[in-house]
């Protein structure tokens, strides 16, 4: 995976609760077996009209809206437990997504795959929409080592948790095996101790 560094950047709003994972990528694009592509499909059925052309009325469709962060409403990634919800954002070029409230399995599931899910409070997530809202290209700071978010133009920051060896690798860009490999040297010497 990637190393996450601090990330500034603009931010695409769905302000919307209780988007399940069919919504993020519905069931029909699952047959894939590696994680390319998916992104193509995030959020399909709201993205695209039943002749494949664009919904101009979709957030993701709208030229003004950019950035490697998705703010959305709470409960964010409910529903089945898939994957392929974190690959889609993911792969479509999201490396945050900030919301008041995510399903806990749609959480690890992003966080194993490099996708880092930001909970601010419900009062600093609407402070974000806002922001958004009055400058479509507000600017937003991540910074994973201090574990805090940033509105830039009015430096109002917020922190927020995440579980220490998912930041850790996350930090390092690894996931579960690559951070058993870093740990090797330290493996064998525990072994030849014992």
């Amino acid at each position: 995976m990637e190393k996450f560094t601090t990330i500034q950047t603009s931010a695409v709003p769905l302000n919307m609760e209780d988007v399940d994972t069919d919504q993020i990528i519905p069931a029909r694009f699952l047959k894939a077996t590696t994680r390319d592509g998916f992104g193509d499909n995030l959020f399909r059925d709201w993205r695209f009209n039943a002749d494949h052309s664009l919904k101009e009325d979709f957030v993701l469709n709208n030229k003004n809206y950019t950035g490697k962060i998705l703010v959305v409403g709470k409960n964010f990634g409910c529903g089945s437990s898939r994957e392929h919800a974190a690959w889609a954002i993911h792969d479509y070029g999201f490396k945050v997504v900030v919301s008041s409230f995510f399903a806990d399995i749609f959480r690890n599931n992003a966080l194993n795959n490099g996708l880092l899910p930001v909970v601010v409070s419900p009062a600093f997530l609407q402070k974000i929409f806002t922001a958004i809202e009055n400058n479509n290209a507000a600017v937003f700071k991540i910074d994973l080592e201090n574990q805090e978010i940033e509105i830039v133009a009015t430096q109002e920051k917020a922190s927020f948790d995440i579980n220490p060896y998912k930041k850790t690798c996350l930090l390092n860009g690894y996931d579960d095996i690559d951070y058993l490999l870093s740990m090797k040297d330290k493996i064998q010497a525990f072994e030849i101790q014992h």
